[in-house]
């Protein structure tokens, strides 16, 4: 249940390119090159990818990390 309740609101923030731990601009990140796009870190350590074609972000897989 208390996933049914977090998701949309993550899904919410990523769209708006914020981090979904602390809400900082995912632009204040630090980018580093990626073959999936671009991998960002965020100040409280989360990692997200941004894609190369849609220009979406989204949480990083443990294999992209």
């Amino acid at each position: 249940m208390f996933k049914n309740v977090i998701a949309p609101i993550q899904a919410w923030l990523l769209s708006r390119g914020q981090c979904v731990g602390c809400g900082t601009p995912l632009e204040k990140g630090v980018h580093i090159a990626h073959p999936a796009g671009e991998k960002i870190t965020c100040k409280c350590g989360r990692i997200f990818i941004c894609e190369k074609g849609t220009k979406k972000y989204r949480r990083a897989l443990f294999s992209e990390i």
